[in-house]
């Protein structure tokens, strides 16, 4: 059984500090006002740690890892 994880985000919790895209920036960018883009699909094998690093230091807490098991 394989684990794929995907981020995903609360567009309405997050107020656009950009934290996650300066961690992320393989899968993040912003948009002209500043909040985030996210990349489609789910995360590569070598981005995990840096994605659950980024999921931490959102202060909004709008940003979040979802596991889906294959």
């Amino acid at each position: 059984m394989s684990r794929a994880e995907r981020l995903v985000l609360d567009p309405i919790g997050c107020r656009g500090h950009g934290v996650c895209a300066e961690l992320l920036p393989e899968r993040i960018t912003l948009d002209e006002w500043g909040f985030p883009l996210l990349a489609p699909g789910d995360l590569p094998a070598g981005l995990h740690r840096s994605a659950r690093r980024a999921v931490a230091a959102c202060p909004a807490r709008a940003l979040d890892l979802d596991v889906e098991r294959h």
